[in-house]
């Protein structure tokens, strides 16, 4: 009887266990799939511009750049998704493209190779990180409803996010190696060019997302 108990125990466990694990594995590709995706370019955008001004030889700048933008919107997903704080979505949808706005032409107007340049973008990378947050959440919101784990999801939802967002973290400062080492332009010729089409690109993403437009 003790036996017949025990394996039931076990069977029951290790159910559970998988269980854990896929709705785990679920909720990671979610994030690594929403950052990676054509409607999440106000995201890119924001991560690449930030990105630009880096090399693979300041990589422990970069580390303490994204450290930065994930405790800030590690911070406001959770609050967000646990309903401690609330927010208008289509202000926080205005509010997204005018944080690209605001690091692009930062990067235009300072020299960016400056110490308070770059301290500028850690403190950047973690206020605006809280913004990011909650366009994070709109994304995840509704599927947690019915999710008793929701440490789990969220912590899965997470690692997705920075998963996505260390690969094109990676990917900007590849680009920036290969223009460097085939010298097409200078770093700094770079990073005007790009902040500028990012500027672009946000300045026509704010405007389509204007709160008072509808």
């Amino acid at each position: 009887m003790r036996s017949c108990v025990s394996s039931i125990a076990k069977v029951r466990f290790i159910s559970l266990s998988n269980q854990r694990m896929n709705d785990f594995i679920f909720f990671l590709k979610l994030g690594w799939s929403h950052i990676m995706s054509l409607e999440a370019l106000d995201h890119l955008y924001f991560i690449s511009v930030l990105a630009i001004i880096y090399s693979f030889e300041k990589w422990k700048q970069v580390l303490i750049l994204v450290t930065a933008f994930t405790i800030g919107h590690s911070l406001t997903l959770v609050l967000s998704i646990l309903d401690l704080i609330q927010f208008n979505t289509e202000f926080v949808e205005f509010a997204i493209p005018c944080t690209i706005i605001f690091s692009a032409a930062s990067n235009i107007m300072f020299n960016t190779q400056k110490k308070k340049a770059v301290s500028l973008q850690y403190l950047l990378a973690l206020l605006f990180g809280l913004v990011h947050g909650m366009g994070y959440a709109n994304a995840i919101r509704f599927m947690l409803f019915s999710e008793k784990g929701l440490g789990l999801a969220l912590f899965g939802f997470n690692i997705g996010l920075e998963s996505g967002q260390i690969f094109v973290v990676l990917f900007v400062l590849f680009f920036v190696w290969v223009t460097q080492k085939n010298k097409f332009c200078t770093h700094r010729i770079l990073i005007l060019l790009f902040s500028a089409l990012i500027l672009v690109l946000s300045l026509k993403m704010a405007i389509e997302r204007f709160p008072f437009m509808s």
